[in-house]
């Protein structure tokens, strides 16, 4: 089995957001970057279990420049066999897709592998973008995933419980939370990450579709208004007249 899982880097989570040129791009400097967890948690290490249990090999893909290879080194430490970059700027979820489907399209893998989005944009666009691109099933923000011979059998949760969908591989899905457990790379994965393959390949050209026209930050957090629980009415005028929650 050949398995595709696409993986990017995203700001870690204590990251303080900055913005330049005008607040029309987000300001790397001194950024701590990690894998994005939900392609590193439910993504990779589910494709790293299905390898363990029938066979095949696992390959990471990123669109990007050279400072995504740490985190691909990360990928690696893993598990994953082998990894290819695009070196590709991306300005946008229609290139990320676009240039691993035009990748993608002549390897014969059986399962694409993404996580549900990313921390830092949260479009969840990317997975579907791919399987349009490569006229490929796709299933989205999995919770299972299990594979015998050429059909994978997925669960999906739904209001008020869970949908299961069999589909006929090759095929693409999102996976979110129950998909797999976080794994810790072992100094043994570490070091054998650093020989394992990173192809970097030429970006196949394709364009953008949007721009940023700026960023901004939410608003402060203001703070707390303690209501005396025997004013109920003042409660209830806060609510309605201030918060607009009624």
């Amino acid at each position: 089995m050949k398995i595709l899982v696409c993986i990017s880097k995203a700001p870690d989570t204590t990251t303080k957001i900055a913005f330049t040129d005008g607040d029309t791009k987000f300001n790397e400097a001194g950024v701590q970057f990690i894998v994005n967890p939900y392609d590193e948690w439910y993504a990779l290490v589910r494709g790293l279990e299905l390898k363990e249990s029938l066979g095949g090999t696992v390959t990471t893909i990123t669109v990007g420049g050279v400072e995504n290879d740490p985190i691909i080194r990360k990928a690696l430490a893993i598990g994953a066999d082998d990894s290819v970059r695009i070196d590709a700027q991306t300005s946008d979820a229609f290139i990320v897709a676009k240039e691993i489907a035009n990748f993608a399209t002549d390897k014969g893998y059986d399962l694409i592998l993404c996580g549900k989005e990313t921390i830092n944009y949260n479009g969840a666009q990317v997975a579907g973008l791919i399987a349009e691109f490569m006229d490929l099933p796709f299933v989205s923000q999995a919770t299972k995933l299990d594979v015998a011979g050429s059909t994978a059998t997925l669960g999906c949760d739904v209001q008020g419980g869970e949908q299961i969908v069999e589909v006929e591989m090759p095929l693409v899905l999102s996976a979110a939370k129950g998909m797999a457990e976080q794994r810790i790379p072992n100094m043994r994965g570490i070091m054998a990450a650093r020989s394992k393959k990173l192809e970097v390949v030429p970006s196949s050209g394709a364009n953008s579709t949007s721009e940023v026209v700026g960023y901004s930050l939410p608003d402060a957090k203001k703070g707390c208004k303690y209501i005396d629980p025997e004013n109920a009415g003042e409660l209830i005028e806060l609510l309605h007249n201030e918060a607009k929650v009624i």
